[in-house]
């Protein structure tokens, strides 16, 4: 079984913004994969599906984004999933719109998403999948940057990127992370 989460932040407020991307990135994979993720449990919305035989839980948790690993540690528990295969799917600003960036494991490279769930799972051997906003102006505040939302001229590129990220997710749990990141880390 895989735990598959997309990272970012909970209400309307929130909706479409540079670090929301994980849980546009959930939403293609289940329409895709034809899976509802409105079940309200482990602090998160969740649906389970089937990929290729392999059974998966998609999530978007719903503790806000600096308090993600909360919410993943108790799923990971319940299901008894190890931390090998759990998939975080999340914003990156050292990437260009659109880029993705998949590894098994690594530092949060200042994430506090990341670096919540580093610290809840007690490992950093999980599978990222991390999905590029580009890089704040030099003159804008971090926060305001990744709480911004992307222009009107780039929804379809970040919309190719979501497909591309969920066919990453698919690709780690069929074909292991190699492939994926063979496949998906080429420079665009």
């Amino acid at each position: 079984m895989y735990i598959i989460a997309g990272l970012g932040n909970p209400t309307r407020e929130y909706e479409k913004t540079r670090h929301n991307v994980g849980f546009e990135v959930i939403d293609t994979l289940a329409d895709r994969l034809g899976i509802r993720v409105t079940e309200k449990k482990h602090r998160a919305y969740c649906g389970q599906g089937m990929i290729d035989g392999e059974k998966v839980i998609l999530s978007k948790p719903q503790t806000f984004m600096n308090l993600s690993g909360e919410s993943i540690r108790s799923m990971a528990d319940f299901y008894k999933v190890e931390p090998e295969k759990v998939i975080v799917i999340c914003d990156d600003i050292n990437l260009a719109e659109g880029q993705l960036r998949i590894r098994t494991k690594g530092s949060a490279g200042g994430h506090n998403g990341l670096k919540n769930i580093i610290s809840h799972l007690g490992t950093q051997e999980f599978l990222r999948i991390r999905v590029g906003v580009g890089e704040k102006p030099k003159e804008m505040d971090l926060a305001d940057y990744v709480l911004g939302r992307f222009p009107k001229a780039q929804a379809e590129l970040m919309a190719q990127a979501y497909e591309d990220a969920a066919k990453a997710a698919v690709m780690m749990v069929t074909d292991g992370a190699d492939m994926a990141m063979n496949y998906f880390n080429r420079k665009k």
